[in-house]
């Protein structure tokens, strides 16, 4: 079976570094390129077989936009889109496989898969809250991540995530009540990603945490959904997908 060739677009940060690194050590993968903001992707798509994006929310839509001409595949792991982007993408997704995710880790999508099943199991009695903590330099709060930990809550309890998520508490806010999901983010250090759901009822508490120590897991991840990716058709999917925990 012939390597993966994939342009690995936001090479000078974090998580592109992590990406690279990962190729490298791993001979089922090319790397084709490698480009950041600013840089002519589309000069390099004729080489590769996938795009996987960690550049920046306002300009996923040129990319999606590049690789859907080029019918090349795309993974996203930006964060931070408003839902105007994220309709965008969908209609993109039309054209070309994207795999779209707040997260590539595998840890942290069975994080999903559980919170899900708690939160049906656990019915409406429990409150519910999500913490996160990330490195100081993060720029979006809350993280993709939590996000949609949230959303899962709010669809298993049928709320809505703009109405029903609370963003921190302060003041004389009143009794908790029993609609909001809480939300609390938390900056600081070089912290890689921590991810707790917490479950609280009288006389007990669950809590469903992971720990991400290094960024290899969400670079191990990414490289995992542009290897499955080519084997679908056009749709928008995420990492549930790619693991097969619909």
């Amino acid at each position: 079976m012939n390597p993966t060739r994939v342009i690995v677009n936001g090479a000078r940060g974090r998580m592109g570094q992590a990406i690279i690194a990962c190729v490298g050590a791993d001979e089922s993968f090319v790397l084709a390129g490698s480009t950041d903001l600013g840089d002519d992707l589309a000069l390099s798509l004729s080489a590769c077989d996938a795009v996987i994006d960690f550049t920046h929310a306002t300009s996923t839509v040129d990319i999606a936009k590049t690789c859907a001409a080029a019918g090349k595949v795309l993974v996203i792991g930006t964060t931070g889109h408003d839902d105007e982007t994220r309709r965008s993408i969908a209609d993109l997704s039309k054209t070309i496989p994207i795999v779209f995710a707040p997260n590539f880790s595998v840890g942290v999508n069975t994080l999903f898969w559980l919170t899900r099943k708690a939160a049906e199991i656990l019915g409406p009695d429990y409150d519910l809250e999500v913490v996160e903590m990330h490195h100081r330099l993060k720029k979006d709060s809350p993280s993709g991540t939590a996000r949609r930990l949230a959303e899962i809550l709010a669809d298993v309890r049928q709320l809505e995530y703009g109405a029903d998520v609370m963003h921190g508490r302060e003041g004389m806010v009143g009794e908790r009540t029993k609609s909001e999901i809480g939300m609390h983010a938390i900056r600081g250090g070089d912290v890689v990603g921590d991810h707790t759901v917490i479950f609280a009822n009288l006389g007990e508490r669950l809590e469903l945490t992971h720990k991400a120590s290094s960024r290899d897991t969400f670079a191990k991840g990414s490289l995992r959904a542009a290897c499955w990716a080519q084997t679908q058709g056009p749709g928008l999917y995420d990492m549930q997908d790619v693991l097969g925990l619909k």
